[in-house]
């Protein structure tokens, strides 16, 4: 999250926030450790990722991108970052 260094801040000091954000109880941040990963290939940055500790493979990983401003090319920059991430990493899906 290099330019986005106060929401990397926040989210790693109080990760329950996120979940707040999108309607899950607070609660649900004790499942989960959240980092900033850089996804080598056209050097896509995720924002940060929220993934469950000890690999639950029974809780859902979640991808943060914060955005200031509209941007037409968004999802479909979103997606490939995603998708490049799941075939680079060992992920629990």
């Amino acid at each position: 999250m290099k330019t986005d260094t106060i929401f990397y801040r926040l989210f790693q000091s109080f990760p329950s926030i996120f979940f707040e954000l999108i309607q899950l109880p607070a609660t649900e941040a004790n499942n989960y450790s959240f980092d900033s990963v850089e996804v080598k290939q056209l050097s896509f940055r995720i924002d940060g990722i929220f993934l469950p500790q000890n690999n639950n493979p029974h809780v859902p990983i979640y991808f943060c991108e914060v955005q200031f401003q509209k941007d037409n090319d968004f999802y479909g920059r979103f997606f490939a970052e995603i998708f490049m991430y799941l075939s680079k990493t060992d992920s629990c899906l």
